[in-house]
């Protein structure tokens, strides 16, 4: 068995762009991660968003993102599993395809403050490394540095979002240099968020 230690990366990805792609490149370095597994969520608890792309629309672009690149993966795991999409139960189905590998879970600051209304949080506290890395956000560090759960990652910033991608695109603007070119490409294709 080959022990790998893997960052898993979950988001909507509606679309994935080079932010994204940065996050997991510096999260991958910072903590010395063996790969980076894009876990592409169908629907998100907390995301009720009726701007969100179909689930294999999303997973095809983060296929095209990252298939240049050995060390990430984009996985379609919850694609089968009950939604919306819980992460401990994600975590639990993870551990038990790939017993081998050691994950450590990758959230944006973002997520932090609502991090205890995540259901079964104390379990996945207790068995995951939670890597923390920093958004443009108004929350003070205070309120989670000192949480032993959470490893803080100082990255470098990018301001990029999907959001800001879907309403360019609405504004019929371009979006070359905010996604990879195949993606791009896919959403022109595909007709995505018009």
């Amino acid at each position: 068995m080959n022990n790998k230690i893997i960052g898993l990366y979950f988001g909507s990805f509606n679309p994935i762009h080079i932010g994204h792609l940065l996050v997991a490149t510096h999260t991958r370095e910072a903590a010395q991660l063996d790969e980076v597994w894009f876990i592409v969520s169908p629907q998100n608890p907390f995301k009720l968003n009726s701007e969100l792309a179909d689930e294999q629309h999303r997973l095809n672009m983060v296929q095209l993102s990252v298939q240049q690149v050995d060390y990430f993966k984009a996985s379609d795991i919850e694609f089968n599993l009950p939604k919306p999409s819980y992460t401990y139960i994600t975590l639990q189905q993870l551990q038990e395809k790939h017993p081998e590998h050691t994950f450590k879970l990758i959230i944006g600051e973002d997520n932090v403050a609502k991090f205890d209304n995540w259901k079964e949080v104390q379990w996945i506290k207790d068995n995951f490394e939670i890597l923390v890395y920093n958004r443009q956000t108004n929350n003070s560090e205070n309120t989670f540095i000192h949480n032993t759960s959470f490893t803080i990652l100082k990255l470098p910033m990018l301001d990029i979002s999907s959001t800001a991608i879907r309403k360019r695109i609405k504004e019929e603007k371009i979006i070359t240099f905010f996604t990879s070119n195949n993606v791009e490409k896919y959403i022109k294709e595909n007709n995505l968020y018009k």
